[in-house]
Order: structure tokens, then sequence, then C-alpha cells
């Protein structure tokens, strides 16, 4: 089965940055004029973080495809960690030199001006994201269908915060998701791979930041939380318990494998799981935002 299934998402976006960036050069006024999505505050980071990770996931494949590099299984999983680092470190200076961003939304809470350390915050939550995301690419459709409810979830979120590029950003990855899903159920006509995995866990985490709704994100993406979970828990257990398991195998996927379940039917009910969560996340978002502005709007009109 061919793998790097995950370029028909970064090349679609590609493909539509491009057709908007030219139809904005090209027609001087009007709908086609306004419709491209490049915005300095809301797409630069998110479009640049997801084409390097996915650039670099891309390599990976291609190291796994021709055998080579740990064990001829491409990259180590310490040198993704490091080269996630990397890559949100990058975004960490953008947000914090570029936008001057240093404040951490706390739901029903409000604003906090973290300083400096909204560097490592986004540090952390970029890799721990991307991890999550790579770790759930492990069956037909899982990752893909999981993906597509995080995202379309973020999508609503950009709307109502009235980021609209943003939301067309995301919109376009949503198509091209389900695109991708047409051919990856199972059994899946081709894979994800790390072109794909590493690019979208990247960007959720990103884009999870630029609507500031980091303590949302594990709601949304749930069953991200549970799969890497599943696999420091497992991790631990070997090393502070000699070797002894917790489950039959990590991720937790893999485990119900082992169990006996079918893979789809693991993967269904992980797709079930995930657009409960997200649902769920979205109305939790939108309460903590909607409801603040809508009591402003109106003490606004009544005064």
């Amino acid at each position: 089965t061919p793998t790097m299934g995950g370029v028909l998402v970064w090349g679609a976006l590609l493909f539509t940055l491009a057709l908007a960036a030219i139809l904005h050069r090209l027609v001087p006024s009007g709908f086609w004029h306004t419709l491209t999505f490049w915005s300095r505050s809301e797409t630069y980071l998110p479009v640049a973080t997801f084409l390097l990770a996915a650039w670099v996931g891309l390599v990976d494949d291609f190291y796994n495809v021709r055998q080579r590099g740990a064990h001829g299984g491409g990259l180590r999983a310490r040198h993704r960690l490091l080269i996630y680092g990397l890559i949100a470190a990058v975004g960490a200076w953008w947000f914090f030199d570029k936008l001057s961003w240093t404040t951490l939304h706390v739901p029903f809470a409000g604003n906090f001006d973290v300083g400096i350390w909204y560097v490592p915050i986004f540090i952390f939550v970029i890799v721990a994201t991307s991890f999550s995301v790579n770790e759930a690419d492990g069956l037909d459709g899982l990752a893909g269908g999981m993906l597509l409810s995080a995202f379309t979830a973020y999508g609503v979120i950009a709307v109502v915060q009235g980021k609209f590029d943003l939301a067309a950003f995301i919109a376009v990855i949503v198509g091209s998701l389900a695109a991708f899903l047409w051919f990856n159920i199972p059994p899946a006509r081709f894979f994800m791979g790390d072109t794909g995995a590493m690019g979208m866990g990247v960007t959720l985490g990103v884009i999870a930041m630029l609507t500031n709704t980091l303590l949302v994100l594990p709601i949304i993406g749930l069953p991200f939380v549970i799969e890497s979970g599943s696999v420091i828990i497992q991790r631990i257990s070997k090393k502070l318990r000699h070797g002894k398991k917790v489950f039959l195998s990590s991720p937790i996927h893999h485990h119900l494998e082992a169990k006996g379940w079918p893979e789809p039917k693991i993967v269904m009910r992980f797709w079930l799981v995930s657009a409960f969560s997200a649902l769920l996340g979205l109305i939790f978002a939108i309460s903590v935002w909607v409801a603040p502005v809508s009591v402003a709007l109106a003490l606004g009109i009544f005064m």
C-alpha cells in the first residue's frame, strides 16, 4: 500500500494558496480579489509550520520506504521530538517577538500575561500535539478521522472569534482531509505517512495557540491525549517495573487489536469518541468566548 498520502493535504493547501494569490493580483476588485487568506497575524505561521513539518515528514517517509535511518525505519522517536521542538521554537519566537503575544486565556478566569514563559509553554504544546497525532497514525483511517473532527471544531472556533483568514485556512485542510479519508478508510488504498501526521500535528497545536484555546485543546483532541498517554504509561511502567507492561501493546489502538478487536471496529469507535469530544470542546470554547462578548455588547447597547 503506498504511503505519503499526506501530500494530498499539503499539496491541496499549496495549490489553493497559489490560486488565491494569483486571483488577488489579476483581479483588481470584487469577490475574487478578496478570496486570498494570506494574513500576517492569522495564517503566515500555520502555513509555514505545516509545510516545514510536512517536508521533514516526507524525508522520514522516504527513508522508511528506502529502509534507511534507525533500523531501516526512518527517523528515531527522539529525532522527531527534536525536530518538533525546533519547529515549535520558531513558532514561539514568531508569537513572542513578531506578534507580541504573551497572554494565555483560562476559561472562566480571564487572560493572564505569562511573559517569557509563553515560549516554553508554546514549545511544549506543539511538541505534545505533534507526538500525539503521530502516535495515532497506526490504523487505516484512524488519525485522518480524528483530525477531521478536531480541525472542523477549530474552524468553527475561528469563525466565532472573527479570524476568517484562519477559518479559510482550516477549511482547506478539512476539505483535503475529507478527500484523503475517502481513500484511507479500511482497507486503505494509501497511508497518510509522516508527511501528513507531522504536518497536521504541528498545525493543530499552532491553531490552538492562535485561537488562545490551549486549555480546550485536550478536550477537542481527547483521543490523541489517550493515544499518547498510553505510550507514556507503557514506557514508564517498563522502566520502573522491570519490563512489566500495562497494555499488551501501545499505543492503545494496538492493545485493542491484541485483545481481538477488528481494525474497523477500533477506527469507528475512535471516530465516535473524537466527534463527541470535538463537539464538547467546541461548545465549551464558544460558551467561554461568546458569552462575555454578548454581555459586553448588551451593556454597550443599553448604556
